[in-house]
Order: C-alpha cells, then sequence, then structure tokens
C-alpha cells in the first residue's frame, strides 16, 4: 500500500492508496517541515497519524511526502526517518517539495509550468520528472506577488491610506472588526502576519466587482506572471497551471491577467491531492 501525503502549514492532507483505489484519507494538524526538529515531527506522526492509521500503518510499503520546508536533503531526512520510526513496514520513503506535488498533480508527466497561489505563491518550469527551473518566491515582504498575503498587504495599505472608496473601506472594518491600531499590531507585532493578511481576501472576492478592488487583483496577478512566469525559457510554448485557493477563487480574474501577459492559463484547481492520487495510482 501507498501512503501520499500532501503537507501545507495549516494542514496534512494523508491517503492510502492500494494500488489506485483510494482506501483512506486522513486530514492532521499542518506544519513547515524546516521549523521542526525531527523528533518532534516523529511525536507529531505517532500524535496524530498512527491511531487514524490503524490497520493500514502495518501494511503500508511507500511513503510519498510533499511538503512545505522540505528544501534541503538534511530536511527532507529529517522527515524522512520520523516517518520510518512510526511507520517501519515501508520500505521506500521519498520526501519533496510541495512545489513538485503541484507539478506532479497538475502536469503529471508531460513538461509543463506549475504554479502554487495560496497563502503565498511559487512556480516552476517542470520537465515531465523535476523541476527544470524555478524564479524564488522571495516570501511576501520581497515577492509572493499574487498570493493571499501579498493581495492582503495591498488591500490594507489602500484601506489605511484611503485610496479606496470610502464605503467598502469603512463596510470592511466594521466586517472585521479592526481598526488602524489592530491592523498594525497583527501585520508588525503579532507571529504569522502572512496568514492574517491573506485572510482578508474573501472580502476581496465578495466585492471584486468594485473597480479599485479589481484593478488590484488584476495588477497583482499580471505582476506574478510577467515577475515569474515570464522568466522561463519559450514560457508562451506552455500553459500555466495553477493549484491553490487564490488561484481557484479569483479564476476569472486570473485569466484575464494571463491574456494581458501573454500566457495561456491551464488548469486551475483547489488542492494537489486528486493528481498526486493519479501520478502514484498502480494498476
Amino acid at each position: 500500500m501507498i501512503l501520499i501525503a500532501d503537507c501545507g502549514s495549516t494542514k496534512i492532507d494523508w491517503c492510502v492508496l492500494n494500488k489506485s483505489k483510494l482506501e483512506k484519507q486522513i486530514f492532521t494538524l499542518g506544519m513547515n517541515a524546516v521549523m521542526l526538529t525531527e523528533e518532534e515531527m516523529r511525536q507529531r506522526f505517532d500524535a496524530e497519524l498512527i491511531g487514524d492509521l490503524g490497520e493500514y500503518a502495518g501494511k503500508i510499503t511507500e511513503i510519498y511526502f510533499y511538503g512545505a520546508g522540505c528544501i534541503s536533503p538534511e530536511v527532507c531526512g529529517n522527515v524522512a526517518r520520523a516517518l520510518k520510526a512510526n511507520i517501519p513496514s515501508a520500505v521506500e520513503i521519498e520526501v519533496y517539495t510541495d512545489l513538485l506535488a503541484a507539478a506532479r498533480a497538475l502536469c503529471g508527466r508531460e513538461p509543463g509550468i506549475a504554479c502554487i497561489m495560496g497563502t503565498g505563491s511559487n512556480s516552476c518550469l517542470y520537465d515531465g520528472v523535476g523541476i527544470a527551473d524555478n524564479v524564488s518566491p522571495l516570501g511576501f515582504i520581497l515577492g509572493d506577488e499574487g498570493s493571499g498575503a501579498v493581495l492582503g498587504k495591498l488591500f490594507l495599505g489602500d484601506v489605511l491610506k484611503k485610496q479606496l472608496p470610502a464605503d467598502v473601506c469603512a463596510r470592511f472594518l466594521q466586517e472585521y472588526d479592526l481598526d488602524l491600531l489592530g491592523i498594525i499590531r497583527r501585520v508588525y507585532k503579532e507571529p504569522q502576519a502572512n496568514r492574517f493578511l491573506a485572510s482578508v481576501t474573501p472580502f476581496l472576492s465578495k466585492n471584486i466587482d468594485v473597480p479599485e478592488i479589481h484593478d488590484l487583483v488584476l495588477n497583482a496577478f499580471r505582476a506574478f506572471f510577467r515577475r515569474n512566469i515570464r522568466q522561463y525559457e519559450r514560457y508562451q510554448e506552455h500553459p500555466v497551471n495553477f493549484i491553490g485557493s487564490i488561484a481557484f477563487h479569483f479564476k476569472d480574474v486570473l485569466a484575464e491577467a494571463g491574456a494581458a501577459e501573454g500566457c495561456k492559463i491551464g488548469k486551475i484547481v483547489k488542492s494537489p491531492m486528486e493528481g498526486l492520487i493519479k501520478y502514484h495510482s498502480k494498476n
């Protein structure tokens, strides 16, 4: 049996496959592997995963773990050993970045361009086997164009600098129970500012018909294409595929931005798991 994990900072989606049949799906708390020690991960898997796996725990022979923070051999090794300690029946354990999960889920074994657009953003040129090229996302302060965190950052800046219609600003501040000091505290004083910034994007989605909000989102997406996708060699030859909540909920504006930047949009899906199951299925 095969265990596939799609690990984000908020949750981990685990699926047990028997050849091509989905036997069980489990959700546990998310993590960023670069932030935890091998022992901390071992304890997390023991406490949150093994009990729910039940009888399947001793039948798993292969594990494919795709995760946030799995960016170096050292980190990937820590994850693999933590999994092996909990699932000793696994004879093959492979750990990869979440960007490869997006590429395999979106493109399968064919070349293409794969992107993540959720709280953060990332992209790669995929050759059908691995990542051939990657423009560093740089995080929401220096990069992450088009991401939920950057959309939130741009929107809150416009709210506080009164660049949006007064009624829109007032409605937002009331709906989210925020004021200037509250926003400053959440961004500069409290942890996980990126999550707070991304948390305001549902308001943008609901009010996308407001011209100023539409333009803000459109320009952020155009920056993503211009500063990332157009850096890949022969980018015009490949459709640009997306995984993530921001791409999924703003797909119409994303397509508009792609067209404006000379890029063709391919698949847009919310989660990579369905594609990963197809990629790893054995008939």
